[in-house]
């Protein structure tokens, strides 16, 4: 199950987005965008160096069984409009995070953001049947913590020294959840224009 959930080709998609696996070919259009100050909240990267050895970690995060990262494409455009991920994942308990998410300047604000859950959320509930999703937003990152609230998830509280930013910096994150109980009502709320 686990291997196989990593070899699979997940395409997922509605009328505003469609995800697709991690790829590096899409290096000149992650260019367009990806070197901007609010990204960095998320990954650090401000040149090519940079983004090469982003594209490299983030593709090996799914060779090694870590996560499952997308390309957010963005259906209006056709072009390429961030990132996001499966992570975190323990198939025997059934949980998973969805984060490590970032878009360009031009698709922050445009509902790509809640079409993109709405597909992870679908997935993650009704295809790999789970009953956990977790989100978690560095405690300085208003902007994302307002965005998961919106998709319905609850606050559950902040993790101290979570993390260690790329200078060493311990960092904190807010945590948050959907569970599978609440997904059918927060689905029929919150995302009904996705069904």
């Amino acid at each position: 199950m686990v291997n196989e959930f990593y070899n699979d080709q997940i395409i997922l998609e509605n009328h505003l987005v469609k995800l697709i696996p991690f790829d590096g070919k899409y290096k000149e259009q992650l260019q367009e965008i990806i070197y901007d100050e609010e990204v960095y909240y998320t990954i650090e990267c401000k040149n090519d160096a940079e983004l090469d050895q982003y594209i490299n970690e983030t593709a090996n995060q799914r060779i090694a069984g870590n996560s499952y990262p997308f390309l957010v494409i963005d259906k209006r455009t056709n072009k390429i409009a961030g990132s996001t991920r499966f992570g975190h994942m323990q198939f025997n308990n059934k949980r998973l995070e969805i984060g490590w998410t970032w878009y360009g300047e031009p698709y922050r604000g445009t509902g790509l953001n809640k079409a993109c859950k709405f597909e992870l959320l679908t997935y993650a509930f009704e295809v790999m049947n789970f009953r956990r999703v977790q989100f978690s937003a560095d405690v300085r990152n208003i902007r994302s913590q307002k965005a998961i609230k919106k998709l319905g998830a609850t606050e559950e509280g902040v993790f101290r020294a979570n993390y260690m930013d790329t200078s060493g910096v311990s960092r904190d994150d807010v945590y948050f959840s959907i569970i599978h109980t609440e997904w059918d009502d927060i689905k029929g709320s919150i995302f009904k224009e996705f069904m």
